[in-house]
C-alpha cells in the first residue's frame, strides 16, 4: 500500500501545482496593476497613460496606477518592466523608440534589454513632432531657423526631451538635410525644455505636439505628412521644403512570457478603453489622430518595421 500511496500523493501534488497558474490567470486581475511610464509627469506619454488607465480600470474591474520612472531617454523605466514578473501586474506605456532606437543605439547590454524584450498589447497613440519658439522670437518659419543657424553655426540652442528621442532625431535629420548646425540640450521632460525656452535660455525646442498644447508658444512647423487638427494653420516641414517626417507611435506592452490569457484580457480591455470617451477626448486634445488604435498583432508588426527603419537612421547618423 505504501508504494502505491506515496506516488499517488506526489501525482496529486503535481496536478495541483500545475493547475494553480490556470486559476490565477482566470482570476486576473485580482490586485492593483502598475503601469510604468518611462518619462516624467506632464509628458505626452504620461498624459495619455493616465487617461488610458482611467478607462482600463473600469474595463478590468481593478485599479491601475501610473508610476513615472525617468532616465536614459526612457531606457531605465523600460528595463524595469522587462525585468518584472511576467504576470500582468507590471506593464509599460511608452513610445516605440524605447525598443526601436535605444537598444540599437546603445547596444542591448547598455540599455538592459533588446528590441524584442516586451510583448505588445495594443497601440494607443501616434505622436506628431513640432518645432516651437517663444511668441516674440524672430524665427517665424523653418527657413528663418535654418538661415539663422547657418549664419551662426553651433550657436542656436534647442531643447528636446532626451537623447535619441524622436524629437531629437527629427531635428538632427532636419539639420542634416539642410546643412545646418545647432546645439542640442536634452531634458528629462518636454515641460522642462518649455520652461527653459520661455525663460530665454533656449532659442527653440523640438517636442511632441501633445506637450505643446496649451502652452504659450508659437509653433513654426510640424513633422508630418499633413497638417494636424490641433494647429491647422501651422505648415508641415515638408510644405516648407524639408521632407522630414519622423514616425512616433506607442502604447501598452508587457514583459515577455506573460501568459496568453492575461495578454488577451488586457488586449480586449485596451481595445475598449482606447475607444472610450474619456481617452478619446484627452487624446484629441493632445493632437492624436482618429486612427490611433492597433491590436497586438498590428502593433507588433509596426514595431518590427520601426526597428528596421530606425536601424537605417541610426546607421546614417553614425556615419555622418
Amino acid at each position: 500500500m505504501l508504494k502505491v500511496f506515496l506516488p499517488a500523493i506526489a501525482l496529486a501534488g503535481a496536478l495541483a501545482a500545475a493547475s494553480q497558474p490556470a486559476f490565477a490567470q482566470s482570476d486576473y486581475p485580482n490586485r492593483v496593476i502598475k503601469v510604468v511610464v518611462p518619462y516624467g509627469p506632464g509628458s505626452a506619454p504620461d498624459i495619455l497613460a493616465r487617461a488610458l488607465t482611467t478607462s482600463l480600470s473600469g474595463k478590468l474591474g481593478q485599479q491601475l496606477i501610473v508610476e513615472n520612472r525617468t532616465g536614459g531617454s526612457g531606457a531605465i523605466g523600460t528595463a524595469s518592466v522587462v525585468r518584472a514578473e511576467p504576470d500582468g501586474y507590471t506593464l509599460l506605456f511608452a513610445p516605440a523608440l524605447v525598443l526601436s532606437v535605444l537598444p540599437q543605439a546603445r547596444g542591448g547590454a547598455e540599455a538592459g534589454y533588446k528590441p524584442d524584450s516586451l510583448a505588445p498589447i495594443c497601440q494607443t497613440f501616434v505622436n506628431t513632432m513640432g518645432l516651437a519658439v517663444r511668441p516674440d522670437s524672430p524665427l517665424k518659419s523653418v527657413a528663418d531657423l535654418i538661415a539663422e543657424a547657418k549664419r551662426r553655426p553651433g550657436q542656436l540652442n534647442y531643447g528636446h526631451p532626451g537623447l535619441l528621442t524622436i524629437p531629437h532625431l527629427a531635428m538632427e535629420e532636419l539639420q542634416q538635410s539642410a546643412g545646418a548646425d545647432t546645439k542640442d540640450i536634452p531634458f528629462r521632460t518636454g515641460l522642462q525644455s518649455i520652461a527653459e525656452l520661455l525663460g530665454g535660455r533656449l532659442d527653440f525646442i523640438s517636442q511632441v505636439m501633445g506637450t505643446e498644447v496649451g502652452q504659450n508658444l508659437r509653433i513654426i512647423a510640424v513633422f508630418s505628412d499633413k497638417r494636424i487638427a490641433t494647429f491647422p494653420d501651422v505648415p508641415t516641414a515638408r510644405e516648407q521644403g524639408y521632407d522630414v517626417i519622423p514616425v512616433s507611435f506607442g502604447g501598452l506592452l508587457a514583459p515577455l512570457s506573460t501568459p496568453e490569457p492575461v495578454l488577451a484580457k488586457l488586449g480586449a480591455a485596451c481595445r475598449d478603453a482606447a475607444k472610450d470617451d474619456v481617452y478619446v477626448t484627452i487624446a484629441k486634445r493632445a493632437g492624436q489622430p482618429d486612427d490611433l488604435y492597433l491590436d497586438a498583432a498590428g502593433f507588433k508588426q509596426r514595431l518590427q518595421g520601426d526597428v528596421a527603419s530606425k536601424a537605417r537612421v541610426l546607421s546614417r547618423l553614425k556615419t555622418q
